[in-house]
């Protein structure tokens, strides 16, 4: 089984369609060539500060990864923002909201959703291939998954994606697995790519970075989005500088975690009251709320 290859004048409905059917979709020229160039260019000499890491068998010791993208580029918003991803998520993360009582009222509640985190990650030669895993695991989600995802990734090429640089290697249709069923990298298919496009897919969906053979690194950009009331994996609270924050639009702050979800979650208290920590954002200093003496 292919990885379906969409233009980017698909709409978030095709896009989805393709995600529930296939767990994975590639969306052809996903960035604009001036944001793939100004990523570049923000991004790839901080890569070059960057040691690799030491742990040869998950984060690879052959690559270099750096998080805390929104701080250092303004262009990464452009990724969280393009609505072929962020429609696409709310449609697949959204999607089938439950009916809930309050007393005798019931009511049907949509799941807000946020970035989950950040990350720009080179192979570079002799990396061997990433285990093959889910990205869900790290909130111990069962499957298959009947009801609803917990999260939509997407990995944006800054380079050319080949099978033999280190392509993200997916096994489409293994998001309907269960729990049981082990994969093997012999069901994978590599998701060779332009720079410039991006993939998604859902959480549930097999995938591990690929083994680099080549003499040239490959490079590119991970941004989940997960539901609102599932904890973030990178923390954005602290790596985000709040005046960096405040200059955000709201509707991004939002994404970022900035809110009280439509459950309530994520709420802070002012003056007796449970608010959303977007008032936060709108005083001079938190000292006025008590948080800072």
């Amino acid at each position: 089984m292919s990885i379906r290859k969409l233009p980017n004048i698909s709409s978030p409905d095709e896009i989805a369609a393709v995600l529930r059917e296939d767990g994975v979709v590639c969306v052809q020229s996903f960035v604009t060539p001036e944001t793939l160039n100004g990523l570049k260019q923000d991004l790839l000499p901080l890569l070059e500060q960057t040691s690799a890491g030491d742990d040869p068998y998950f984060h690879g010791d052959k690559t270099r990864r750096l998080s805390r993208l929104f701080s250092r580029t303004d262009h990464a918003v452009s990724i969280a923002m393009n609505p072929l991803f962020l429609e696409t998520s709310r449609k697949i993360l959204q999607a089938n909201p439950p009916k809930v009582w309050f007393g005798d009222q019931q009511m049907e509640v949509v799941p807000d959703i946020q970035v989950s985190a950040t990350q720009i990650i080179q192979i570079w030669p002799g990396q061997g291939g990433q285990p093959l895993h889910r990205d869900d695991t790290v909130y111990l989600w069962r499957h298959p998954t009947y009801q609803r995802d917990s999260t939509v990734n997407i990995m944006v090429a800054l380079t050319e994606f080949t099978h033999e640089n280190g392509a993200t290697r997916v096994i489409p249709g293994s998001h309907k697995w269960d729990d049981e069923r082990m994969p093997k990298v012999e069901e994978t298919v590599s998701a060779e790519m332009s720079a410039g496009d991006a993939l998604l897919w859902l959480g549930s969906t097999y995938h591990g970075g690929g083994e680099n053979v080549t003499d040239a690194p490959r490079t590119g950009i991970v941004m989940p989005y997960i539901l609102q009331f599932l904890r973030q994996e990178e923390n954005h609270y602290l790596s985000i500088p709040i005046e960096k924050m405040k200059t955000f639009p709201e509707e991004f702050q939002r994404l970022l975690g900035w809110s009280m979800g439509e459950t309530y979650a994520g709420w802070i208290e002012r003056n007796g009251r449970s608010v959303s920590p977007l008032e936060l954002l709108k005083l001079e200093s938190f000292k006025e709320v008590g948080l800072i003496p």
